[in-house]
């Protein structure tokens, strides 16, 4: 049996089995300390703090977005980037959508020299980004959110999935996909929670008895347009689990899980 055969035996077993009851009773815990924020279900209220000032040679910067000369920290709600990248959309304002996605997704771990701003400065600055994100929602509205993965990898310099699942997120909400699972955010937290459960189910099966086909499965960084697919299948079957439980929200969206997940870890 390949690599490949033996990667594909543990993702039908994972998704025959889904989360494990350890995962299921962590979610409940999660729930349970987290109702009153997110009591419509959603994650929209997932909130970070951001430094302005720290973003001030960006543009074109949101004017929703508190200015580059606001002293000290800022808020950004999922539910804020998601109506800016809204009307930046309906505007074909893409680099304005991707600033507000990456302030969001980077939050104070931006730093005028660091990873945030500075590599957002190259990503903005690279030959054929806007056709390269008008072209993604194109795809994502006329095929699926696995079409629209495979179409900005490696595509961009700099700009990787961790970023460019989020601009997908984002342009979900406006521009569903129109076959498929909706896109959701995949970034290394997420890929190591399933890495893990993964190994645990290639152990139990034999499939993956030394865990090394999850660690190249579910590495921490650039996922094929496969791997991204059976991510959203996966969280959408298992957002489906977690709501027939009593200890989860029955209206709860697969993007709540997606943030619970990324939250709060079971083992």
């Amino acid at each position: 049996m390949s690599r490949q055969d033996r990667a594909d035996a543990v993702d039908r077993e994972m998704a025959a089995r889904l989360l494990p009851d350890a995962a299921l009773q962590a979610l409940g815990r999660w729930w349970s300390g987290n109702t009153a924020e997110f009591a419509d279900g959603t994650p929209g209220a997932h909130t970070v703090r951001y430094t302005p000032s720290r973003w001030a040679q960006i543009t074109p910067w949101p004017l929703a977005l508190a200015s580059t000369s606001h002293i000290g920290d800022a808020e950004i709600s999922r539910a804020q980037a998601a109506s800016i990248v809204a009307d930046a959309l309906r505007r074909e304002a893409f680099r304005e959508a991707l600033v507000a996605i990456y302030v969001w997704g980077k939050g104070k771990r931006g730093s005028p020299s660091g990873s945030g701003p500075a590599s957002l400065q190259k990503i903005l600055t690279a030959e054929g980004l806007d056709t390269a994100l008008a072209r993604a929602v194109t795809t994502l509205s006329e095929h699926s959110a696995e079409a629209a993965y495979a179409g900005l990898q490696g595509l961009v310099p700099g700009f990787g999935p961790s970023f460019y699942t989020k601009f997908l997120y984002f342009a979900g909400k406006t521009v569903p996909s129109a076959t498929g699972p909706q896109p959701l955010v995949l970034d290394r937290v997420l890929a190591r929670r399933l890495r893990s459960l993964a190994q645990a189910v290639g152990r139990e099966t034999g499939h993956d008895p030394d865990g090394s086909i999850a660690r190249w499965v579910w590495r921490d960084r650039n996922w094929s347009p496969h791997r991204y697919a059976v991510y959203l299948s996966f969280m959408q079957a298992a957002a489906g689990q977690a709501a027939a439980t009593a200890a989860w929200p029955s209206d709860a969206s697969p993007d709540l899980l997606e943030y619970a997940l990324f939250s709060a870890s079971w083992t």
